[in-house]
């Protein structure tokens, strides 16, 4: 085992002046480590692991981790030194980085090790921006919802995405799906979503979209290749599947080019619940692992854009949101439906944070 010779007091000459903070930001990412094994990536667990012993090694890094000013995990810092990790792996400037992710194998306490040694600054710039994911794969459970919800209100959907990143899931109605034997979606579509499901298969109704936008403080553009690096390298590297079905999504959607605008979700929400509602159209919010991101003050504006627009609807003009977040306490993540007019709330699944399985109770 290839052990550093770095020691936290070495950090504090580097202006760390709190031993325990950095105990903290080690215990973090070991959290994340064992959280992604579960999840199915051991070769994260390895990396996150390796990350927490070698942390001393990038000071840079290391004093930002350990004085966050806010929730570590909310901001999902493990997932943003994962995802720098395998953004400079993909680079190819460090070799024995590279060989390992390529791999999936290999010394990686030593690979690690290079990377915090050689590339401390640009690993401390990459986890001051948050993470970028689009997981198409939620959106298995995003379109249960949308059929449930479309079973009472059979009209064409006008569907509105906040934290739409590079705007895949807009493209919801274009993807295959299979949901616990129910077939949804386009048949012929290259992009398959078949999550393990558990319970009953949702009802299926075919799903119409109107129209589908979506807003993002900081849209990715898929004709761009950087920005699908981002995206790519925000997926785990030994979940080729994920890997596979994101290349796919990009594939369709230069196609099908996604509408996102760049802008605050609460403004946004406002101005477009506040717009006209065509008669005969459904409304539908939907958001998937946004909230952890959103201070308080966002949460509540949400939240009020959403009951205004709901005292609003009606039979012809209904509103739906499809919530795809953690409960309060951050042990499981909440389906949650809410239809207006009369605002009923339904817990209709627990879904993984990244959408393999589906708990759905219907």
């Amino acid at each position: 085992m290839f052990h550093s010779k770095f020691t936290p007091a070495a950090l504090l000459a580097n202006g760390l002046d709190d031993p325990d903070a950095l105990a903290a930001a080690r215990a973090d990412l070991m959290r994340q480590a064992l959280a992604a094994c579960a999840l199915g990536s051991p070769f994260v667990r390895d990396v996150l692991t390796a990350a927490a012993r070698q942390l001393p090694r990038a000071p840079l890094l290391a004093l930002h981790l350990a004085t966050w000013p806010g929730d570590r995990a909310a901001a999902a810092l493990a997932l943003r030194v994962n995802g720098a990790l395998h953004a400079l792996a993909r680079s190819g400037a460090i070799a024995s980085l590279s060989a390992v992710y390529a791999a999936r194998a290999g010394d990686i306490e030593r690979a690690v090790a290079d990377a915090f040694e050689r590339a401390d600054a640009a690993l401390a710039d990459a986890v001051m921006h948050p993470t970028q994911t689009n997981e198409v794969a939620r959106c298995g459970a995003i379109v249960a919802g949308l059929m449930t919800a479309a079973v009472r209100f059979d009209q064409p959907v006008e569907l509105l995405e906040l934290g739409t990143s590079a705007g895949l899931n807009l493209n919801l109605a274009h993807y295959a799906y299979c949901l616990g034997g129910t077939a949804a979606g386009d048949p012929a579509s290259t992009v398959r979503i078949a999550p393990r499901w558990l319970g009953p298969a949702p009802r299926r109704h075919p799903l119409r979209l109107a129209s589908a936008s979506g807003v993002d403080q900081a849209p990715l553009d898929v004709a761009d290749p950087q920005a699908c690096e981002r995206l790519f390298a925000f997926v785990w590297a030994d979940r080729v599947d994920r890997m596979a079905q994101l290349q796919a999504a990009i594939r369709l959607a230069r196609l099908h080019p996604p509408h996102v605008d760049r802008g605050d979700a609460a403004e946004w929400l406002e101005t477009r619940l506040a717009s006209p509602q065509a008669a005969g159209v459904t409304r539908a919010v939907v958001h998937s692992m946004l909230r952890q991101y959103c201070d308080i003050a966002t949460r509540a504006r949400i939240a009020r854009a959403l009951a205004q627009a709901g005292a609003r609807a009606d039979a012809s003009r209904p509103l739906v949101h499809v919530s795809y977040e953690w409960d309060e306490g951050r042990r499981k993540v909440e389906l949650v439906l809410t239809t207006w007019p009369h605002g009923e709330t339904r817990l209709l699944a627990h879904p993984d944070p990244y959408g393999d399985h589906v708990h759905w109770f219907g």
